[in-house]
């Protein structure tokens, strides 16, 4: 009899924890067990770190690299290039991903599975960042960090706001993408890099080509960018600022001829997360020097 009233005990403490959110297909979807989270992307890792539900996470993707103690976790492979078996192998209760998880294949392999996948929408806006916070805080019961981390967001966008409200001049910006000399893209519109140099008070010369394609020279040189952009990851994978003035047509923009090349971390400048705030606040004084030490 005693052991009957524990174990009905342990069902109703398990459907009470059940929490209800909203995936990215605006359709409710009820997470049971957080005991075995895998998180995929750098961006939803973090936020599950930030909560301070880090504890739950057994395993990430390979984007996945801050803060540290994400270095020690498992890892099941690149978001975007996912496999079913290692993830199946690691027996999650539940996968917190976003629409740039894939491919979709595996993601039907892993529902077959039994596997609980919730999927979040993918913003290039605070709002956005604001909402999978909360989102992902819902479920791991973590609300007053999720306000915490929120208030701090919106204070540290107030203060890059009255920055650029300092200076008239909005410099142009062009972002580039690298992996490699022979693989390097510039970004349009509709991409965490261009939401970034808005928010920073900067003009993306692009911003009339949705989404990123190849640099050629006509297209810096027409560009004229002040300020070339790019992720420390990129810059180093092109043999440093001395590699990336070899890239077609760099050598005669005002940004190259000027010296203003600015890298930030991968993460940290595009992963719209728990550091949006201070990220665009570093981004609008290395497009503005004119700013520093006001």
């Amino acid at each position: 009899m005693k052991k009957s009233i524990v174990s009905l005990a342990l069902l109703l403490s398990a459907a009470q924890a059940q929490t209800t959110v909203t995936g990215a297909d605006g359709q409710p979807f009820v997470v049971q067990d957080t005991s075995r989270v895998i998180t995929l992307g750098g961006p939803v890792t973090e936020i599950v770190f930030a909560l301070g539900a880090g504890a739950k996470v057994i395993a990430a993707d390979t984007s996945s690299y801050y803060p540290a103690a994400v270095t020690r976790l498992p890892k099941i492979g690149y978001q975007r290039a996912l496999t079913a078996e290692g993830i199946i192998s690691l027996k999650p209760t539940l996968v917190i991903a976003t629409t740039e998880a894939g491919p979709p294949t595996t993601l039907a392999q892993l529902r077959a599975a039994g596997i609980n996948i919730l999927i979040l929408p993918v913003e290039y806006t605070p709002q956005g960042t604001k909402t999978k916070i909360s989102t992902i805080a819902r479920i791991f019961g973590k609300e007053s960090k999720a306000a915490e981390l929120n208030a701090g967001i919106d204070r540290d966008l107030v203060k890059a706001s009255l920055l650029t409200a300092r200076f008239k001049s909005q410099p142009k910006v062009m972002f580039i993408y690298a992996r490699g000399a022979q693989s390097v893209q510039i970004s349009g519109s509709e991409t965490a890099a261009d939401a970034m140099i808005r928010l920073a008070g900067g003009v993306n010369p692009l911003g009339s080509v949705q989404g990123y394609k190849p640099l050629t020279a006509e297209a810096a040189v027409a560009a004229a960018p002040d300020v070339v952009l790019m992720l420390s990851g990129g810059m180093e994978s092109v043999g440093g600022k001395a590699g990336l003035l070899k890239l077609p047509g760099l050598g005669q923009t005002p940004a190259a001829k000027n010296g203003r090349i600015v890298a930030l971390d991968d993460l940290y400048l595009l992963g719209f997360g728990p550091r949006l705030g201070r990220a665009v606040q570093d981004l609008t004084l290395q497009l503005h020097p004119e700013l520093e030490g006001k």
